[in-house]
């Protein structure tokens, strides 16, 4: 594959979940066990200096739904605060990103993003703030093209008219393959202030064993889209692979980078990611017994997750479930869950597509009931106020 860019400027208890249902990915599946029941399985012991040494949040937490901050969204899928006020949402299919007022909930479309073209899982997708957005007011925008998956930057100006904001995308990486699914789409800036992206292998299970590929993996750019600098693999935007398709990216307080991604037909995984690291697919689904492979913090089956976002906040990873139709809380003790996964809003909202960090015990949640497979409900799709602990 040519990748083409261009330089434009164990804990004491680990808990891993085990949840007897079965399908084959979000378009659907079977088998689902009437008890539903979780289960901790107990992992090595960390050293003193690992993350037994860390502290761990109480092993049972609590949501609340503190409000709806916006009603009437068509295919959310990515979503990005702004500094001083605001929250961008992209919608896969119309490919148009949308500024909602959060405390009014007023909804002001800022544009169109040219080049989309949505199909299947396919269309405008994740979205990210350039680290220096203050200064420069880049928006970054993942999206699926006619040809590949790609990411773009592009000028944002609150002060043209309504439908005007964005100036024209500037393609910073391009040449992620594309297909009606598993498209990946997840971005975001690191602590360290590069550009993480979740990318799929396109239902191509090869791709994500072939480091070569871009398919299946997690991406780590300099904002201009060049490989970043300390990658794994000289010259390579790799930085982990052997995953199917990424739709989370989340970092805990030290920094640490996890990730949450599709099964098949046995389990969905949480990761604990490390550079130049191997999750397994297509080899290993889940927990393996090779050593080559980097296992789960938590897995489930399909019909309880089919993850998609990830954010952390309050000692925990939140994960929004799409066919599982919940909220998953997975308490940390450094890289391990420290107790049993919990879930929440189980069913209550239908599919949950993304999940952001709102600052301190609170989180933005996006719903994802126009995206086809799910069951429209009056006011869907919406943005929820989440307090969590």
């Amino acid at each position: 594959m040519i990748v083409q860019r261009r330089a434009v400027t164990s804990v004491l208890a680990a808990g891993t979940l085990l949840l007897t249902a079965g399908c084959s990915s979000d378009a659907g599946g079977s088998g689902r066990d009437p008890s539903g029941t979780a289960s901790a399985r107990t992992g090595a012991t960390a050293s003193a200096t690992g993350p037994a040494a860390e502290s761990a949040p109480p092993a049972k937490g609590s949501v609340k739904v503190l409000r709806t901050v916006a009603e009437g969204l068509k295919t959310p899928w990515g979503l990005a605060p702004v500094p001083g006020g605001g929250l961008l949402v992209s919608s896969r299919d119309e490919g148009t990103i949308t500024l909602v007022d959060e405390k009014t909930g007023r909804k002001t479309e800022l544009g169109e993003v040219p080049g989309v073209s949505p199909a299947g899982e396919g269309g405008l997708l994740g979205i990210a703030l350039s680290p220096d957005f203050a200064s420069d007011h880049m928006l970054y925008a993942y999206f699926t093209s006619a040809s590949d998956n790609r990411i773009v930057r592009m000028l944002y100006d609150p002060a043209k008219p309504a439908g005007e904001q964005l100036g024209a995308p500037d393609t910073v990486f391009k040449g992620i393959p594309k297909g009606m699914i598993h498209n990946g789409g997840r971005i975001a800036f690191g602590p360290d202030r590069m550009l993480y992206a979740g990318t799929g292998e396109t239902g191509d299970r090869g791709l994500s064993q072939d480091r070569k590929s871009l398919g299946g993996k997690i991406l780590r750019l300099t904002p201009e889209g060049e490989p970043a600098p300390g990658n794994p693999f000289p010259d390579s935007p790799v930085y982990s692979y052997g995953h199917r398709n990424v739709q989370g990216l989340a970092w805990d307080a030290k920094q640490r980078l996890f990730a949450s991604e599709f099964g098949q037909d046995t389990w969905d995984e949480l990761n604990a990611i490390v550079p130049g690291g191997d999750y397994g697919w297509p080899d290993a689904e889940g927990r393996s017994s090779d050593p080559k492979y980097r296992n789960p913090v938590a897995q489930w089956h399909t019909d309880d997750a089919s993850p998609s976002g990830a954010a952390y906040a309050q000692g925990s990873v939140w994960m929004a479930g799409l066919k599982g139709r919940r909220l998953w809380r997975v308490p940390l003790r450094g890289t391990e869950a420290s107790a049993a996964p919990q879930a929440f809003l189980t069913g209550t909202y239908g599919r949950l597509r993304t999940v952001v960090p709102a600052g301190g015990d609170k989180l933005w949640l996006v719903t994802s009931n126009t995206d086809g497979r799910g069951d429209p409900k009056p006011g869907d799709d919406r943005i929820l106020e989440l307090e969590v602990s």
